[in-house]
């Protein structure tokens, strides 16, 4: 039932962990036997017999989830109405306990199956997806809108205040309640129905969306044959493009991608202005090309349909909706929020834009700073400023060394050990796996990274999970945890070479992995604000750059010299260059992210021209293209950031006030505050609100004064 309650609740994680309590396994009626499996030989109907009990992908074949699947609901369903038909009067024990406890099944099947679909997907995962995408919606509402069983749900909660519930149990309680009035059980019929066919047609809506964004992103190469063209572009970044040449039977060529490892140096290095913007402009019009992958008027449609919904069950807006169960509540706080950062940000933004054009004009380029430009005038006023690029601090990054630098943080601030496992089953062979072990050697939980892009992946990094923790007749069921990255691939003649963002994006997801491997929930589902979630992963990046953890994992690739001092002394001067634009970029996304769900109206919409206006709005320059524009924007229209993509800088209030615990220490590893964290943050994260425990942790709310800081803006009050 973990897998409902996600939908329910809207934005529990996809890797959201615990499990009934040994008391509610032992009163629960135990459901009808499933019907036996169509296929003898498929993976999933039968022990995985594997270490650790890991999914067994060296078995599992395209034609095993369609069967899987129907097997799953039907699983379910017999298990919900199990619940329905006890006879025995509702209890927290055999209804919550028993509905937390519910789809176990059903979430072992797709998080493989989800995880394939992102990570090492193909035409055939593609067509399977949008044919279960309309039965699994339906599926849900078959339990969101069962009425015998909201009505036991119900009765429990109509009777909680006489009830011994402890505080975890009180909140499961409240949650799924909440939950099931949120995904309609208080509708008519009638309204039901159109619920029903709303949620159906979302489901496939937001799949093609994503869909389309991986296909345009493979569409485009830029393939170069005259080495002139390469002018600029460190010898690093030729050879990744040679490999990529290599690797699409274009030997003796050059190939730039529109992936972010690609993208990037090459804005950052090439002098040739007309492949910057050529390569650039096929990164933002991405869906909005007017050809069959165009995502246009699915914006508008998923929109509309997510409008309706709303509508539907009493909210004003998709936002009032979402924002509900976040920190913020509404759309006008965070509107509010988000205002009160743009302002300096804004005037940040244009600062930076008259240096960069001072130095075209001082080089006498004759031309206007354009949005293909920003990157690569960024660089040569980084090396005049501080003397400091990219390239020279790849050679301290590779991906190894940074690999070993995230382990020794987490040893030093929690005595964790990692062990590689070799032979494991992997759907990639490109997959690396690890046992999380305690300082005591006992077992934390299984982890598995995959780092490099391909045309089988999307975008972007994230973390998630083929199984979350839980309890099972008192003992924990250890999780098996993900991180899937788009990080710079090696070389003939180089090993991975990291740039400074992408060793942020390592820790960043890291910190999401350890908030699946530390969960100590007795239940399975974790309930959390979408603008509380990346405060474990923000919270990690704070240690990047420390001279004291750099000097442990930042060493050059081929002679193992440490970063040398001069060098870390200019990463910590230059750390607000460019911060109106890294600022910029994002809260643009964001400030669009919330106009597009307080939309009320979407019929002759134009969505470039609704984009434009809304940017135009709040004054964001020309020479700044917003992170994403509304065609890829995936957060929002094909993941689980929609009307939350703010939630990265909410967050981050959080994360911040939190490292000032460690340095008011004057130990940033002091061993005492992390376990506090551990403790009181991520260990019970989901199971109480996010204020409550992270007063627990500070003895205070947070302040927003660290960020401020750290993002160097000055904001007046």
């Amino acid at each position: 039932m973990k897998y409902i309650l996600s939908i329910l609740v809207l934005f529990v994680l996809a890797c959201a962990v615990g499990g009934p309590s040994p008391a509610a396994a032992a009163d629960r009626q135990a459901p009808p036997p499933p019907s036996p499996p169509p296929q003898a030989d498929n993976p999933f109907f039968k022990p995985y017999g594997t270490p650790f009990n890991v999914p067994p992908f060296h078995l599992i074949k395209n034609e095993h989830f369609l069967p899987a699947i129907e097997e799953a609901m039907k699983r379910e369903a017999a298990e919900i109405e199990a619940i329905i038909a006890d006879p025995e009067p509702p209890t927290f024990e055999n209804i919550l306990a028993a509905l937390d406890h519910s789809g176990i099944f059903m979430d072992e099947v797709l998080s493989v199956f989800g995880a394939l679909r992102s990570a090492h997907t193909n035409r055939e995962l593609q067509a399977l997806a949008q044919k279960t995408a309309p039965m699994l919606a339906a599926h849900r509402d078959n339990i969101a809108l069962n009425e015998k069983l909201f009505l036991r749900v119900k009765a429990v909660y109509d009777g909680r205040d006489s009830l011994n519930l402890d505080r975890e149990q009180r909140y499961l309680l409240e949650k799924t309640y909440r939950g099931f009035v949120r995904s309609g059980a208080l509708l008519d019929e009638k309204q039901k129905t159109r619920l029903r066919e709303l949620n159906q047609e979302l489901s496939v809506m937001t799949l093609k969306f994503g869909d389309n964004v991986l296909a345009e992103t493979n569409a485009f190469k830029l393939v170069i044959d005259d080495p002139a063209d390469l002018a600029g572009l460190p010898e690093s970044v030729r050879a990744m493009a040679a490999a990529t040449a290599k690797r699409a039977g274009l030997d003796g060529r050059w190939v730039f991608t529109i992936q972010v490892p690609s993208l990037i140096p090459f804005l950052q290095f090439s002098e040739k202005r007309e492949l910057r913007e050529k390569l650039h402009r096929a990164y933002i019009m991405k869906g909005d090309n007017g050809n069959e992958h165009d995502n246009k008027d699915i914006v508008k449609r998923i929109i509309a349909l997510r409008q309706e919904r709303a509508e539907l069950i009493g909210y004003d807006t998709h936002a009032h909706f979402v924002l509900e169960n976040n920190m913020a509540k509404t759309p006008d706080t965070v509107n509010a929020f988000l205002a009160r950062l743009w302002t300096p940000t804004l005037a940040k933004l244009k600062a930076e834009a008259a240096e960069l054009q001072a130095l075209i004009d001082r080089e006498g380029g004759g031309f206007k700073l354009a949005h293909w430009d920003w990157w690569y005038y960024t660089e040569k006023l980084r090396q005049e400023k501080y003397a400091l690029d990219d390239s020279a601090l790849r050679p301290y990054f590779m991906l190894d060394n940074v690999r070993h630098g995230v382990f020794t943080l987490c040893n030093k601030l929690y005595g964790l050990k990692f062990f590689e496992l070799k032979d494991m089953p992997v759907y990639h062979p490109e997959v690396q796996v690890f046992e999380v072990q305690e300082a005591d050697g006992s077992h934390v939980g299984v982890l598995y990274m995959d780092f490099h892009p391909r045309d089988s992946k999307r975008g972007g990094a994230w973390s998630g999970a083929f199984r979350g923790s839980y309890y099972e007749e008192g003992k924990r069921v250890p999780p098996v945890a993900t991180i899937v990255c788009n990080f710079t691939r090696p070389t003939a003649d180089a090993p991975s070479l990291l740039s400074a963002d992408e060793v942020s994006t390592f820790f960043h997801e890291f910190g999401h992995a350890l908030d699946t491997l530390f969960s100590q929930s007795r239940y399975r589902s974790r309930f959390r604000g979408r603008d509380s979630v990346e405060l474990p992963s923000q919270l990690m990046e704070h240690w990047v750059f420390e001279p004291a953890l750099l000097a442990e994992y930042a060493k050059h690739y081929k002679t193992g010299e440490v970063i040398p001092a001069e060098l870390v002394e200019k990463i910590e001067k230059s750390r607000l260059f460019n911060q109106g634009f890294i600022t910029g970029e994002y809260l643009a996304a964001a400030i669009l992210d919330m106009a597009w769900h307080t939309l009320l109206e979407t019929e002759g919409l134009d969505v470039n021209a609704f984009e434009k206006r809304v940017l135009d709005g709040i004054g964001l320059i020309p020479e700044v293209v917003s992170r994403y524009r509304s065609t890829y924007f995936n957060h929002i229209f094909s993941g689980g950031y929609a009307a939350g993509y703010y939630a990265y800088i909410w967050s981050e209030v959080l994360d911040s006030d939190a490292y000032e615990a460690f340095k008011e220490k004057g130990d940033i590893f002091d061993r005492e505050t992390a376990l506090s964290f551990r403790k009181n943050v991520l260990e019970p994260f989901g199971t109480e609100d996010i204020e409550v425990l992270y007063r627990r942790f500070r003895g205070a709310d947070p302040k927003i004064e660290p960020l401020l800081r750290n993002r160097g803006l000055e904001v007046e009050n």
